[in-house]
């Protein structure tokens, strides 16, 4: 038996027939009418909906429908083909989540570890709806901790001379068996060939010094500088170094009073915050992107 009791993988009654659509397009008059008419004539209910345009008139324009339809197993199929005549008519990006498909996680991890730890305890505690495939690392050292969850754990490591062949080794490993990558202070920087396949479906998180105080020892740069505020940030992954667009932002107020460990351990505690709420917001289909922005209802 695992050490720790995993219950994560557990799907609630309702999800079996439960689903989310997610809409982009430009916006428009009788998008929300039409989308309800859709569900209502198909037999769904919906019980929840948001919506957000950038501009009224010719903005774009985003929506989020969280529904429910008898026999969804069944009919999912037939639901995305006759809404394809909808979203052609309105020059719709959509897509349709089924909740009993959980979503499949990959965590990378260097050898600061608090935010896998907060994301480990969250997923057994049943905070994230997801199932955590694996954890892949460039050292071994949480290797232990990991299995005990009943997760495998690959460690590849990665020096310059090697870079290209561990990255072709964790592709391999990640390929059509997960969802989402998470970058849970991976020190290591992710080649386009990573990227790609994954586009918008890699988070990272990193203090929010940027563009300042970049570099080795971000902390005591800041420190040196007398900073009054700290945070972190938790983006999706481009070819940009940590310019892909921004899910989630938190920040605590610092003073000179605060060393550089203990500025260390207010970032560590805001980073693991801020990157499981990206992740959370990201497996419950709250994310949307345009362009090099987000707009997430939450």
């Amino acid at each position: 038996m695992d050490k720790h009791a995993k219950i994560s993988g557990q799907v609630k009654p309702y999800e079996h027939h439960r689903a989310r659509m997610l809409i982009s397009c430009p916006d428009g008059p009788g998008i929300v009418a039409t989308v309800s008419r859709f569900l209502y004539e198909h037999g769904a209910n919906i019980v929840q909906s948001d919506q957000y345009t950038m501009d009224p008139e010719g903005g774009m324009f985003f929506m989020r429908i969280e529904f429910d339809l008898d026999q969804l197993e069944d009919r999912i199929d037939s639901l995305k083909q006759d809404f394809a005549e909808i979203a052609d008519k309105f020059q719709m990006e959509w897509n349709i989540f089924q909740l009993s498909r959980r979503k499949k996680l990959a965590i990378f991890v260097s050898k600061e570890d608090h935010c896998l730890v907060e994301l480990l305890w969250q997923w057994q505690a049943g905070d994230l709806a997801a199932d955590i495939s694996m954890v892949v690392s460039n050292h071994p050292d949480m290797k232990e901790y990991v299995e005990s969850f009943g997760i495998p754990y690959y460690h590849i490591p990665v020096t310059p001379e090697t870079k290209r062949e561990a990255e072709q080794k964790q592709l391999e490993i990640v390929n059509g068996k997960v969802d989402l990558i998470v970058l849970a202070r991976y020190m290591q920087i992710v080649s386009p060939a990573l990227i790609q396949p994954y586009r918008n479906r890699i988070i990272n998180i990193h203090h929010s010094f940027l563009p300042a105080f970049v570099g080795g020892k971000p902390y005591a740069q800041a420190y040196d500088r007398g900073v009054k505020i700290i945070g972190a940030t938790g983006h999706y992954v481009t070819e940009e170094l940590d310019g892909g667009p921004i899910i989630e932002q938190d920040v605590q107020r610092v003073s000179h009073r605060d060393d550089v460990a203990e500025l260390k351990r207010i970032g560590r505690t805001i980073e693991r915050v801020v990157l499981a709420r990206a992740v959370k917001w990201h497996i419950e289909d709250r994310i949307l992107v345009h362009q090099n922005k987000t707009v997430v209802f939450n």
